[in-house]
């Protein structure tokens, strides 16, 4: 792997554990929490994107003038429709096949943080979407692939994408997502594929649930729950 690409995973990580560093200085100065989460958030954030863009550089000039913008849109398309029948089919099996129950706990207190901060929804919709393809498609998938099968590489990558999600009971979800993302990767080998699609995924999710009031989600995930009784006896 080049030595750039463990630049940007490193870069990724240290931005995902920097919270745990600054928490206790939020305690120290006593800022409101919701302030301190958002704003740091949005820094950590930004700062990863542009460490990564500008370690990326050089893949970035070589890609600009070989791209097929045809081609991109419609590939783009069909990995939406590819990405969203990839998460029904993983939450029906989840619900009633595995006997998990629907609804994301993780979703639900990143949606709380954007009902409240809506300027939050740029790092769930479109910055997270990037710095995530980039590292766990383009870096991790890609390096995976050279050395052996796209089954292996895709699980393997997708695996990992949904175990960082720290979202474990639904990790059958992100894998799938995950695969689909690779797939797009490498049938068009351009990374910007599967970022539309999961932007495009990412945005549809945070508008249907902000658009919903948190009572009317809880009372359809009730009514999931007893469709889920009536068709497994329980």
């Amino acid at each position: 792997m080049p030595k750039n690409y463990w630049y940007v995973i490193l870069t990724y990580f240290a931005m995902q554990l920097s919270g745990v560093i600054v928490a206790p200085i939020i305690e120290i100065i006593n800022i409101d929490p919701l302030v301190a989460v958002v704003s740091w958030s949005m820094f950590s954030f930004i700062v990863a994107l542009l460490v990564t863009m500008y370690l990326l550089r050089d893949e970035m000039k070589q890609v600009r003038g070989t791209t097929n913008i045809g081609s991109i849109i419609l590939w783009s398309i069909l990995g939406i429709f590819l990405a969203f029948t990839a998460q029904i089919v993983a939450i029906l099996i989840e619900t009633f096949v595995l006997n998990i129950k629907p609804g994301s706990q993780n979703t639900m207190d990143i949606m709380n943080i954007a009902r409240a901060a809506p300027i939050f929804i740029i790092i769930v919709s479109v910055i997270a979407p990037i710095l995530e393809e980039i590292i766990f498609r383009k870096i991790i998938f890609g390096s995976i692939f050279k050395r052996t099968n796209f089954i292996i590489a895709a699980l393997a990558s997708a695996l990992i994408f949904g175990l960082v999600h720290n979202d474990n009971p639904h990790i059958l979800v992100y894998t799938a997502m995950g695969i689909v993302f690779a797939y797009l990767y490498v049938k068009t080998k351009r990374i910007i594929v599967p970022i539309i699609a999961h932007i495009s995924i990412n945005t549809y999710a945070v508008i249907g649930q902000l658009t919903l009031d948190p009572e009317e989600i809880d009372k359809m995930l009730e009514e999931f729950n007893q469709l889920q009784m009536i068709i497994i006896g329980g």
